[in-house]
């Protein structure tokens, strides 16, 4: 279908506007399967399925929104045809834009700018691969055809579009926040997708911590409760804490963990495009280094604004049952017995859990980029939605296992006080640990925090989707 598709319309860059007209006819009547003069979004679906890999999920919504001209769901022929027109033009834009030497060819040079310029740093030979994946006649170049061909009837117009393919999945949330945050292109920030997205990345963030909070707890009191959670297996952490308080108490201190997502998320992105202005120089993109340090800085940030609810969901989640009637009542007798230093207690070994988390997170995610682009990329620079789901779900998972030991720290430094134990220093604490239950004993509770790592992803992506048709994203 490919060819049969190249057949006609890369021959009508030269044709006049009435053969155009015509390809455009064969065009609709192919998409039109049931003959009744309009293109529905399922026939397009099916139409963009057959022809080719490269197409995104919702490759037809888009179509549908920027032809739909009249808003009946469905493409007349008149629609179809000046999508088509507008969508060209586009795409000449896009191809003037890259070819920087005015040769009429995009070389592999010319994708390394392009690329570098978004921030993403790639080599000749991830270049080659992805210049392959449009390149039809094996001159290793991109001409206007084959740009216009691989590009015709998809709703990526640019090479900012094929750097958006691999565009951070903000919608994976495994109850960790202090990964590096995503970009936002600048249409993105002038149509105010931006927070939408936030807003339904927060919606879906807490769907998912709320569902996977039975194991964020136990995974708490493992951590916290040494020397029982030795023999402390997870279905009977489950028992244990139902016969301590109910079913109920499975979700204790769920509360303070999702009403943190909005305020924690508001302040790491205004910091991160903050931190990479001053970075950056004479309004140049930034690479990988700044955005790490971006990223990591931004992380700081926010953890140090709303910290106090990170130890105040600790405490819930940990309390007895009838010790604390809620967020506010937590904070109060905190306060009255411990003072404003409790809310800040295991502080330091927090903020320093950011670099190794944020790092290996990072470093992990472009590692499996690099692989697939390196292996895969020849046929389609579009990866799909599972290998993102993938890439991100293994990165963020690779930066829980680089920071759990600081992350366990903290949470025995906020729980002090309920264990009836003196205040002791992070050094003295890392000592004591090392002592008496060795290297694993760093790692205690890591079994149910990466048990809950699948269902996390999959309610995160199914409740984003549900979530995002509400505030007009597609």
């Amino acid at each position: 279908m490919l060819r049969w598709l190249r057949g006609f319309v890369l021959p009508s860059a030269a044709c006049q506007e009435d053969e155009d007209y015509f390809n455009y006819e064969i065009l609709f009547q192919d998409l039109d399967h049931n003959g009744d003069g309009v293109v529905d979004i399922i026939e397009l679906r099916e139409g963009l399925k057959n022809w080719s890999s490269t197409f995104g999920m919702h490759s037809e919504k888009d179509i549908f929104k920027a032809g739909d001209a009249n808003n009946d769901s469905k493409l007349d022929f008149e629609e179809f045809v000046q999508y088509l027109k507008d969508h060209e033009k586009k795409m000449r834009l896009a191809f003037n834009s890259l070819d920087k030497n005015n040769d009429g060819v995009i070389d592999t040079s010319e994708i390394i700018d392009a690329l570098k310029s978004l921030g993403m740093n790639i080599s000749e030979a991830q270049a080659k691969n992805i210049l392959q994946s449009i390149d039809t006649d094996g001159t290793m170049t991109i001409d206007w055809d084959e740009w216009k061909y691989y590009f015709f009837l998809h709703p990526a117009r640019s090479i900012e579009d094929i750097a958006g393919f691999w565009k951070r999945y903000t919608i994976i949330d495994i109850g960790e926040s202090i990964a590096i945050p995503d970009e936002f292109t600048e249409q993105e920030k002038r149509s105010g997708d931006w927070w939408r997205r936030l807003v339904v990345g927060g919606i879906a963030g807490a769907v998912a911590r709320t569902c996977t909070a039975p194991f964020d707890r136990l995974k708490l009191m493992m951590q916290v409760h040494s020397l029982k959670s030795r023999r402390m297996r997870l279905i009977g952490g489950f028992e244990q804490m139902v016969k301590e308080g109910g079913i109920r108490s499975l979700w204790r201190g769920n509360g303070a963990n999702v009403f943190k997502i909005a305020p924690e998320a508001a302040i790491k992105i205004g910091a991160y495009e903050q931190y990479k202005k001053w970075l950056s120089f004479d309004g140049a993109k930034i690479g990988t280094v700044e955005r790490f340090i971006s990223g990591s800085l931004a992380g700081v940030t926010a953890q140090t604004c709303i910290y106090p609810m990170e130890v105040i969901k600790t405490r819930l989640a940990l309390g007895k049952t009838g010790q604390y009637l809620g967020i506010i009542d937590c904070g109060k007798k905190l306060l009255k017995q411990e003072g404003v230093r409790a809310f800040f207690k295991g502080y330091i070994p927090n903020i320093l859990g950011i670099i190794p988390y944020a790092g290996t997170d990072l470093a992990v995610y472009e590692l499996l980029k690099n692989y697939w682009l390196e292996h895969y990329a020849g046929n389609s620079v579009n990866p799909g939605i599972m290998i993102l789901l993938g890439c991100s779900a293994l990165s963020h998972t690779s930066g829980q296992l680089a920071s759990f030991p600081l992350n366990l720290v903290r949470t025995r430094m906020q729980a002090q006080a309920l264990e009836q134990k003196e205040t002791t220093s992070m050094i003295h604490l890392i000592q004591d640990i090392y002592n008496k239950e060795g290297k694993k004993g760093f790692f205690r509770g890591f079994t149910p925090n990466i048990i809950k790592v699948l269902p996390a992803v999959g309610i995160s992506c199914v409740a984003y989707e549900k979530a995002k048709g509400y505030f007009g994203l597609i």
